[in-house]
């Protein structure tokens, strides 16, 4: 694999730049570069999706017909660390990166016709609507009924982990429509208006204390059959192959990278052990270059796995591999963060970052003072929405499992 950047690359970053610089306001910039959790605040990420459209940079891995940007493999790469390197705010991914992909494969021309356009322009936000209090990683346990009404399917049950449920216009859902011999059969794939009547949201309060998630009453919904993605009683097929894209649609190296690079910025201000810069104590230095090294890696598993997928293929069990990676990765990289922030890193001050969802039950102090610089209030909020990147989108345990029977042979 050629990683050289050609005249064509190089020209392409500095249009990026061009654009990054000329559109993404102190406001935006401050909402990418305090965010706490891997959601950005959703006002501002909706208003830099709205100046992305405008640009037709939305949904770049997009084909183009549908909207997309017909790019190299590497100026995919330019894009997403040109946009970090910024500040940029991160996109919802459950529209742009999932559920529009599934729809493209499996929906009819009428649902893409409805919906493509409007998750490009923000007018259709979705949820996902997957684990259940019963039900997690071993998501084909599942139980929300829906039962066949004529042209409806009336939905009962809930849904827990929603993130930005009270934020979205449609949630993608998988429900129980019958009870076969294996329990992936019988699943429905549905997709669901949020407004209907007999819908309830009750938020979640996070670790970090943010409400970014919720759990999803759903009491008699009726839900047209003309919203069912794919087949009735296939949905698992449905969810298989969107699956693929939230493990491992998406590159996730280059923000790592930047963070990354961001701590050894700041671990040069902050005083270690033995009284000089923290990033020039042994110990210190040796995790972070250790971290380097992986997310160097990491991004090129991620180009393998891309590569795969522009050609006709799929990441296959690949990605569950840059799922574990990616998360543990993270999760790894936060604890540095929080060990450069220092006793500073140990207070509550949410009023310091941007978060993804209200905080609750927190009072600012009224001058907004904030003890240390805003990184290293924000580091300890990052650290804490970071402990769940090993269980949501199938735990790595799972991902682990489904790695030992597809490539090794196991089980």
């Amino acid at each position: 694999m050629d990683m050289t950047w050609s005249d064509t690359d190089i020209a392409f970053r500095d249009e990026v730049r061009e654009f990054l610089d000329a559109n993404l306001t102190p406001d935006l910039r401050a909402a990418g570069r305090l965010r706490t959790s891997v959601y950005a605040d959703h006002e501002a990420s909706m208003k830099w999706q709205a100046i992305l459209h405008a640009r037709g940079w939305a949904a770049p891995a997009w084909p183009v017909e549908y909207g997309g940007c017909d790019w190299t493999q590497t100026q995919h790469y330019i894009f997403s660390r040109e946009s970090v390197l910024a500040g940029a705010p991160a996109l919802s991914p459950m529209g742009i990166r999932m559920v529009s992909h599934a729809i493209m494969a499996f929906g009819t021309p009428e649902q893409k016709d409805h919906f493509l356009p409007g998750i490009l322009d923000g007018s259709v936000f979705f949820c996902q609507g997957y684990s259940e209090p019963e039900s997690g990683s071993d998501l084909a346990s599942l139980s929300m009924a829906a039962v066949s009404d004529g042209d409806d399917l009336v939905v009962t049950g809930s849904k827990i982990w929603t993130t930005h449920a009270a934020e979205a216009n449609w949630i993608f859902c998988l429900v129980r429509t019958s009870r076969q011999e294996r329990k992936q059969q019988g699943i429905t794939f549905l997709l669901i208006d949020m407004n209907s009547p007999g819908i309830e949201v009750q938020p979640l309060v996070m670790a970090s204390g943010e409400q970014i998630q919720a759990q999803v009453f759903f009491d008699g919904v009726r839900v047209p059959k003309a919203n069912v993605l794919g087949a009735i009683d296939d949905g698992w097929t449905v969810a298989k192959y969107l699956l693929i894209f939230e493990r491992g649609g998406g590159a996730v190296a280059p923000a790592l990278q930047v963070n990354c690079e961001n701590i050894a910025d700041r671990a040069a201000t902050v005083t270690g052990p033995s009284g000089g810069p923290l990033i020039d104590e042994p110990a210190f230095a040796a995790k972070l270059a250790d971290a380097r090294v992986r997310a160097k890696i990491l991004e090129v598993l991620e180009y393998r796995a891309l590569a795969a997928m522009s050609s006709g293929g799929d990441a296959g069990s690949v990605a569950s591999m840059l799922k574990i990676l990616g998360t543990e990765l993270s999760q790894r990289i936060t604890e540095i963060d929080l060990e450069a922030a220092g006793p500073h890193g140990r207070v509550y001050q949410p009023h310091a970052a941007v978060p993804g969802g209200p905080i609750a039950q927190y009072r600012p102090p009224a001058d907004g003072y904030v003890s240390g610089e805003d990184w290293q209030a924000v580091s300890p909020l990052h650290y804490l929405n970071d402990r769940a990147g090993s269980i949501y989108a199938g735990s790595n345990e799972i991902q682990r499992n489904i790695l030992a029977k597809a490539a090794l042979g196991l089980g």
